[in-house]
């Protein structure tokens, strides 16, 4: 007989296989419960949620008397700041433009990048100071406005003039408007009519936005009645502004202020800032010695790149003597790139004639040798517009020392050569000479009317003859030379 294993009592069920059903049993009960309990907890959710509203925002105020300080500090904090990173959109649809970049509300000087649908000719790169702006027309730009080289390129930069209905102007007043040594006085925009309106967080943090009109001369173009608004930090720093202006349309200007490298203007406005101080022993020796050292190297090969207006920008090439005291160069208008006009200073008379050429108007070819007879030339006593004033005054520096005091602004390079930079002022038109370790001159520049300046590069060294053309006529009282 078989005498089963010992195990615990009343298990001779799982023998029929009773046991594992009830617990599966059981197992589908408790899910079936923990369904139904999730179900119910899901509607209350929904229903919780459709009947929940959130606290109504605190309405529109007048300003505290802190708030009102607050807004009232906005401008003078921007000066304070001195620089700051921009992205600027303005208008809508076909008209809507873009400008990415830095504004420098201390020197001041705004430098960006235009792109988007309504960027027309000022597509490309933009600086610009309160009174003058100068531009890089990229016409192949990318559509959409990218943060600028730190270091702007060098060339191809010209004076501009917005036309009349510009909306690009009221906004570039508006940036520069953003910034002010002092104080608003109490009863001036923006404090005027302001209120606050909402309180919101931005990347930087928490902000209250205040509704209040626009300062300066931005607000001269505003559309009213509606007013600006201002997103303030605690600190009076300005994160975003909206606003309604009445050429360009809506206007969204957003600030940046952690990205505020320190920003170099171009040439035509005076290239980078430097430290103004009086001339060393050396350096006043080293002036003083220039005009001896440039008649003995003879001449240069000169290159002209001179914005004398907003229409007029001039690119030329050729050379001159400082022992003959004569200079002929080939000038371009870029308004013109089709013709070049031929220019001869001579010691006591200047003749011009108006040719043809073809190329690059940024790079016109050197003036044909020797002088084209049949060119049509006509003779003047005296010049006194920009170029021949900026020739004049290269001509001069290889028989004299200039007048005035002269002043070193900073250390400069061109041509890959280290130069000091002078500025000689209250001596008449306002010079600088780039002067070399050498004690060469490798640039002049002249203040033009506008307040930008003009350049003639040089490149000490020998120079072919520069005989002169037979004028077709010459002035009264004056015989042809």
């Amino acid at each position: 007989m078989t005498v089963p294993p010992p195990g615990p009592a009343g298990t001779g069920a799982d023998d029929t296989g009773l046991l594992p059903k009830v617990v599966a049993r059981r197992r589908r009960h408790l899910l079936a419960l923990l369904g139904l309990v999730a179900v119910l907890s899901a509607a209350g959710l929904v229903l919780g949620l459709l009947s929940w509203a959130p606290e109504p925002a605190d309405p529109p105020r007048a300003l505290t008397a802190a708030e009102s300080q607050r807004l009232a500090a906005v401008r003078v904090t921007n000066y304070r700041d001195l620089r700051a990173g921009v992205q600027v959109t303005f208008g809508a649809g076909a008209a809507r433009t873009e400008l990415v970049g830095w504004v420098d509300w201390s020197r001041p000087l705004l430098y960006v990048d235009v792109g988007g649908p309504g960027a027309g000719s000022e597509r490309g790169l933009l600086q610009a100071t309160p009174t003058v702006v100068v531009i890089r027309h990229d016409p192949t730009a990318t559509p959409t406005a990218a943060r600028p080289p730190l270091v702007p390129p060098a060339d191809r930069w010209r004076l501009h003039e917005l036309p009349a209905g510009s909306a690009l102007r009221p906004v570039l007043d508006l940036l520069f408007d953003l910034a002010a040594d002092r104080p608003d006085p109490a009863g001036a925009p923006p404090v005027a009519d302001a209120r606050w309106v909402a309180r919101e967080d931005v990347e930087a943090g928490p902000v209250d936005v205040f509704e209040a009109p626009l300062p300066g001369r931005a607000a001269a173009g505003a559309s009213p009645p509606a007013p600006a608004r201002y997103w303030v930090d605690a600190d009076a720093r300005l994160h975003r502004l909206t606003a309604r202006l009445a050429a360009a349309g809506p206007v969204t200007v957003t600030v940046n202020r952690p990205d505020r490298p320190t920003l170099r203007p171009v040439d035509a406005l005076g290239g980078r800032p430097g430290l103004p101080r009086a001339l060393t022993t050396a350096e006043q020796a080293r002036l003083q010695r220039l005009p001896e050292r440039l008649r003995a190297r003879g001449g240069a090969t000169v290159t002209l790149t001179a914005p004398v207006d907003p229409r007029t920008n001039l690119r030329g090439t050729g050379w001159l003597s400082w022992t003959a005291r004569t200079a002929y160069l080939a000038v371009t208008d870029l308004r013109t790139p089709e013709r070049r006009t031929l220019l001869r200073r001579g010691a006591d008379a200047t003749v011009r004639a108006t040719v043809t050429a073809e190329g690059d108007p940024e790079k016109p070819a050197p003036p044909p040798l020797p002088p084209p007879a049949g060119a049509g030339w006509t003779s003047e006593r005296a010049g006194t517009d920009a170029l021949t004033r900026l020739v004049d005054a290269t001509l001069a520096a290889g028989r004299s020392t200039p007048r005035g005091t002269a002043v070193r602004l900073r250390e400069d390079s061109v041509a890959d050569r280290a130069v000091d930079v002078v500025e000689l002022r209250g001596g008449g038109d306002q010079l600088r000479y780039w002067i070399d370790r050498d004690g060469l001159l490798r640039r002049v520049e002249l203040r033009t009317r506008p307040g930008v300046w003009a350049q003639l590069d040089l490149t000490p060294g020998s120079v072919p003859a520069l005989p002169a053309p037979t004028p077709a006529h010459a002035p009264s009282g004056r015989p042809s030379r």
